[in-house]
This record gives C-alpha cells, structure tokens and sequence, in this order.
C-alpha cells in the first residue's frame, strides 16, 4: 500500500481577474473576474489527490466556512483536518493576469495566519509517508512555530520532508538566509528559477542545484516552458524540457507540478519519470482558469 501525503498549507478563495487591457487609474476596465478555491497548499492536496495518491490536508479556515471547505475537500478526495478560526476570515487572494498568464497577487491570508499546533492532532503522521509544506506556513510566527515542530516530528520519525517556497516577494521580504534557516535541513526542494535564485544569490542553474544541495537532500527546479532539473549538492542530474502548451493562467502550475512529480515519487517511478510526470501535470493546469484541476 503506498504511503498517504501530508500536505500543510493555506487555503484561499483565488479572485481571478482578467482585464481586456491595462488598469485604467481612476477609472474602469472591463475585466474576466472569476472566483476559484486556491492556495498553494490546498492545490497541491488536490493535484496530488487527481494523481491517486492518499492525501491529508492540514490547514487552516474561517470558522464559519469550515463545514463547506471539509465538503469540497473530501469531495476532490482529500481528508481534511482543518481548524475553524473565530475571529480572521478564510483567505482571499486576488490574480491579476496579463495577456500572456502571467500573474500578480494581492494577498488576504486571513485565518491562515492564525494555524497553530492544536491543528495537528496526534494521529497526524499515521500511515504517512511525506510531508510537503508550503513556504507560506513559514511567513508568520504562529504558523511557523507548528510546522517547525511538525518538521521536527517527521524527521524524528524518519519522515521524507518535501518544502515549496511558494513566494520570491515574501522570501525576500523576511531575507533568503533567514527562511532557510527556519526550514532547516530536508530531502525535497521544489522551487521555480526565481525562487532558486533568491535562495542562493547565484544565476546559473546549475549553481543553484548545487548551493541549495548542501540543504536540500534533492533539489526540483521548475523552469516554466524549459521543463525542470533535479539534482543536489553534486549538480545537476536529469533535466526536461516542456512541450509547448497554450498558456491561459498560469496560477497553480508550480502546485500543479509537484503533484505529478510527488504521486509518481510515491508510486515508485525513477526520477526521470517523475520529472515528466511533473511537468505533464504543470502543462495541463496552465492551460485552464484556476489552481486546481478542472472536474469533469
């Protein structure tokens, strides 16, 4: 039987929007504006749930939403454990997408700040193989605190760790060194060029593998429409390239990746197999309005 996942994320509601042309200031543009369930964390729960893989969701919601979230959650196939919050709203993050998918974020992380340890019951790590966290869990002090110790409990428990770190402009606000030094040592690394870049301060890609291999047991580079590498503190060991693919919103892609590559991880593929699989899953969600996999 193949391990469950534990992922520890955020969960928002994406507000997607699409202008026919620039922001006009002071005045109006007709624009595509779309509500979608979003956050890094709950995407890849979803990806990964899509994929096959037995998923466990920690998080945290509005109280007053919990109900609906636990619903659509089991419903996508993912076992939630989510925590209501009396006081801060869930999460509500605003896409603003530019002709050629490309995105700019206004975040409300809301009741995702507020996710603490009574979120993580004991029963928690059962029947778990990986833990995946979302850089965004890092980004506060009372969520951080909780996923440092669940990082500690995985690690004591022989636990493979998977971390994303899910924001160049939060990363850069707290301080590259700084984050990596919250997260510590891990086995798995999945991060985009610009991520990879701002953790190490170096350029080449290969660079990048290497410095981030000194932390990171295997390092994932996502490259967009180059495809993806994997290696570690040696360099570079497999790389693809990418199909071309229609871009029509790249929200979710990253997510989107790391659950094809961490279900077919989990199944036992090669790594090869599981950078195609990765990069199939990334090509898919681009070409469709969302950070989850459309039903249907």
């Amino acid at each position: 039987m193949t391990a469950r996942v534990l992922v520890i994320g955020d969960v928002m509601t994406d507000v997607i929007v699409r202008p026919e042309g620039p922001i006009v200031i002071g005045s109006d543009r007709r624009a595509e504006i779309r509500n979608r369930p979003g956050g890094s964390g709950a995407n890849q729960a979803v990806w990964l749930a899509a994929a096959g893989v037995e998923v466990v969701f920690a998080a945290r919601v509005g109280a007053t939403d919990k109900p609906t979230y636990e619903n659509y959650f089991r419903g996508r196939g993912v076992t939630p454990v989510l925590t209501g919050d009396a006081d801060l709203p869930s999460g509500v993050l605003v896409t603003l997408l530019d002709p050629s998918g490309e995105r700019s974020f206004l975040t409300d992380r809301g009741a995702n700040l507020n996710l603490g340890a009574e979120g993580f019951p004991e029963d928690l790590f059962e029947g778990v193989g990986m833990v995946v966290v979302s850089g965004y869990s890092f980004f506060a002090d009372g969520p951080r605190a909780a996923v440092q110790t669940v990082l500690k409990a995985a690690r004591d428990k022989s636990i493979a760790i998977g971390i994303d770190p899910a924001s160049t402009g939060f990363l850069d606000e707290v301080g590259p060194q700084r984050f990596r030094d919250w997260v510590g040592a891990a086995d798995w690394l999945f991060a985009n060029e610009s991520e990879a870049e701002l953790l190490t301060g170096k350029a080449g890609i290969e660079e990048q593998v290497r410095e981030l291999g000194h932390q990171f047991t295997q390092v994932v580079i996502k490259r967009g429409p180059l495809g993806a590498v994997i290696g570690g503190e040696g360099g570079i060991a497999h790389s693809l390239p990418a199909p071309p693919v229609k871009v029509l919103d790249t929200t979710g892609a990253g997510d989107a990746f790391a659950g094809g590559f961490i279900a077919a991880l989990m199944g036992g593929a090669g790594l090869d197999t599981c950078l195609a699989r990765g990069i199939e899953a990334g090509g898919r969600a681009v070409q469709f309005v969302g950070g989850q996999p459309q039903v249907g």
